[in-house]
């Protein structure tokens, strides 16, 4: 068992993890850089960035599959360690890649997978109900995977990652390729998912805004920024940001739309006008001003408040899926 170390209760929520200056190096590249993280009881956390950000290397890490070079990790008010079987026995993983047997059952894998950590029969058969309910899969437990669709397949991982009610789950972008009913069904079972603390990737970052209580940007082995999705809006620049189709503009009156009150950010490409200002009011009605002094017809007008995408390309300077 690793070194017991204090649980630090704040905001009334308990850190179930804490990782602190976290460095981990493939030879010349260093994949995590001095990272911290906290993450208490009951969150559902998403952790961004983009490709080569490190978030696979800090998942990797944070379940001792991976040595790392300098750092500490604690789950559960413990030093995680690789043979600290009593923190493992309590995490469920569902990774982007499905794992099951295809010789056995929706039922079959979902009791197998469960029965590695719960030996009760009686008990593993009420958790097995559970899982397949919390899926959607109760018109399939008798079917083997190779019949069933990708979206199937994915309820089914994650049913067999989370069957033993684990503290801990990590889901690495588990909605990856599924059809929208599946992924509705998954999204809707993670918010009602209770007594577990979550560990959330995705490329899609409606999902995250939509399920995740705090949110991690990493970029280059760092946290880059960390809170509630509004927390994060408030960090950037962008307030508004008005999009204008069917107009046609010269050089001269881009330059004009570029010097209103509020602008800082102007593009023009294929006849739609986007313009991102800050959070001053009005900006709608001195942009539409301006087309109409200066009779400009335009199709259709749209304004919308920052959303997290807005947040991770004015932090990081990149497309999430680059």
């Amino acid at each position: 068992a690793g070194k017991r170390l204090r649980i630090k209760e704040v905001r009334g929520g308990f850190v179930m993890i804490k990782i602190e200056n976290l460095v981990k190096r493939y030879g010349k590249l260093l994949a995590l850089d001095h990272l911290n993280l906290e993450i208490e009881e009951g969150e559902i956390y998403g952790l961004l960035g983009p490709n080569g950000s490190g978030k696979t290397t800090a998942i990797s890490c944070m379940l001792a599959l991976l040595k790392y070079d300098k750092g500490i990790i604690s789950i559960f008010g413990e030093e995680m360690s690789p043979d600290n079987y009593g923190i493992k026995q309590q995490i469920g993983i569902v990774l982007q890649n499905v794992a099951v047997f295809d010789e056995l059952t929706v039922y079959e894998n979902i009791d197998y997978f469960c029965g590695l950590y719960v030996k009760n029969s009686q008990e593993r058969k009420k958790l097995v109900a559970e899982a397949i309910e919390f899926v959607g899969l109760e018109e399939y437990i008798k079917m083997r995977p190779k019949k069933l669709s990708g979206g199937l397949l994915r309820r089914l991982n994650i049913a067999c990652g989370i069957a033993h009610k684990p503290r801990l789950i990590i889901m690495d972008e588990p909605t990856v390729a599924v059809d929208p009913q599946s992924r509705n069904r998954i999204l809707e079972g993670i918010q009602n998912r209770q007594g577990s603390t979550i560990i959330y990737t995705s490329h899609y970052m409606e999902e995250v805004e939509q399920i995740c209580t705090k949110i991690a940007i990493m970029d280059h082995g760092r946290s880059i920024a960390v809170g509630t999705k509004e927390e994060l809006k408030s960090m950037i620049k962008t307030g508004e940001t008005v999009t204008i189709e069917a107009v046609v503009l010269g050089t001269d009156q881009i330059k004009d739309i570029r010097l209103l009150p509020h602008v800082f950010d102007v593009k023009y490409d294929e006849q739609v006008l986007t313009v991102r200002c800050t959070g001053a009011k009005h900006n709608l009605i001195r942009i539409l001003n301006y087309l109409q002094e200066n009779e400009i017809s335009f199709g259709r007008v749209f304004s919308e408040l920052p959303t997290l995408n807005d947040v991770f390309l004015e932090i990081t300077g990149k497309e999430l899926r680059d």
